[in-house]
């Protein structure tokens, strides 16, 4: 490494590395996130440390991704074992843990006999095979709802709301139909015989944290079975205890025909799932008809073992619900005129404000030593580890008062 590529590679003090880091950055890795906020360099438990040596509360989990926190040691532990064992054999092969991933899975899942699981390497590519499954009903058609966020490859994308993701790459993928969320008539008007999949999220995590109303997931189900179109709920935020249960369907008490997920799967690892509810509906896709290099590689599967049995053995789903719900109650407790409410499941929460204030309590929450996002102008969105404490939690909400401060967020 040269100092003329490099002209801060010299300057040895903790800002000095930052900044060197970040302009290496800028020098070579493609410009689609911006500037990043902070070089992070180690994490354990529910916090991390930049390259300065400060100490951050992670409530974002690497966005709902990291579902046993930074450096968990079973999840270390697993990873190390299997990568001293077999990395990868490509589809060619199984292997025992790609096995045991997929039977584990649809345990979970209460699925029948005759359901699948296909590996991928994530969510947006659990999406891309949800899409091929609909096809392959011969009714090109697919619903989904305002709001969306279902990944940016470019089926994914076709699905997903916002314009100004979409825009730049348009024309894509046609047929897309999107009626507003949790509209039961908009979504039965939509529906005919070119329809062959609506695909969901139970709660729209990009879209800010918005819980699908009480009964929506049930009349869609209702319907598409009415109008033979498959069900396909994007549970790649939702999945994996995420919400206080295995998945968030099984709140709502029905089987949808597909779902997808990613993000907590691996604790960290990349990996996502498409889950086949059936045999008529794992029957859709064929020899030939989808694959991935990578996908259920014995690494990726280890790593998603490991995560289901900490979660489970740990008591996590539990933890989930009674932490969230101790959080809501803080929030509440604050009755602060500025925070509108708590919206989501379990630890998927949105926190509404009432003005466009988000990205700047998010700063200033990174300022103060917290992780958290800005998914929308009037909404905080926070998604920690499932090992998250309730006093971790409670910080963060006494905190925000002075955050909304700080910004001038009083109206």
């Amino acid at each position: 490494m040269n100092q003329e590529a490099h002209p801060h590679a010299g300057l040895v003090g903790p800002a000095g590395r930052a900044e060197d880091l970040l302009d290496r950055y800028s020098r070579s890795y493609l410009q689609v996130f911006g500037r990043p906020q902070r070089v992070l360099e180690r994490g354990q438990g529910v916090r991390v440390w930049d390259v300065q040596g400060r100490e951050y509360l992670d409530l974002l989990a690497g966005i709902a991704v990291n579902a046993l926190g930074h450096s968990h040691p079973d999840l270390v532990a697993a990873i190390a074992e299997q990568a001293g064992q077999l990395i990868h054999t490509s589809n060619f092969f199984t292997t025992p843990t790609q096995v045991a991933l997929a039977e584990r899975l649809l345990g979970m899942a209460g699925a029948p006999a005759g359901s699948a699981v296909l590996f991928v390497n994530s969510g947006a590519e659990a999406i891309e095979a949800a899409i091929k499954l609909g096809r392959r009903t011969g009714r090109p058609g697919i619903i989904t709802a305002q709001g969306a966020f279902h990944g940016r490859t470019t089926g994914a994308l076709a699905l997903t709301a916002k314009a100004a993701y979409r825009e730049p790459f348009e024309p894509l993928l046609p047929g897309i139909n999107r009626v507003p969320f949790g509209d039961e008539a908009a979504l039965r008007a939509a529906l005919d015989d070119q329809v062959g999949a609506v695909i969901l999220e139970p709660i729209q995590g990009e879209g800010g944290v918005v819980p699908a109303p009480p009964g929506y997931l049930q009349s869609a189900r209702e319907l598409t079975r009415e109008h033979g179109a498959l069900l396909v709920l994007d549970e790649i935020q939702t999945g994996i205890g995420r919400t206080g249960t295995w998945f968030a369907f099984q709140q709502a008490g029905i089987t949808p025909d597909a779902i997808t997920l990613a993000k907590g799967l691996g604790g960290g690892f990349p990996i996502g799932a498409l889950i086949t509810f059936g045999p008529e509906v794992s029957g859709l896709l064929s020899a030939g008809q989808h694959g991935t290099t990578f996908g259920g590689n014995p690494l990726a599967c280890a790593a998603g073992l490991a995560v289901l049995e900490v979660i489970e053995r740990d008591g996590l789903l539990g933890a989930a619900r009674t932490v969230g719900q101790a959080f809501t109650q803080a929030v509440a407790a604050l009755q602060d005129p500025r925070i509108t409410g708590v919206r989501g499941e379990g630890l998927l929460i949105g926190i509404g404000l009432a003005g466009p204030w988000a990205p700047h309590v998010a700063t200033a929450a990174l300022d103060r030593g917290f992780i958290v996002n800005a998914v929308r102008e009037d909404t905080i969105r926070l998604a920690p580890p499932l090992i998250v404490q309730e006093d971790d939690m409670t910080s963060f909400a006494l905190a925000l008062p002075t955050l909304l401060d700080s910004i001038g967020g009083d109206g």
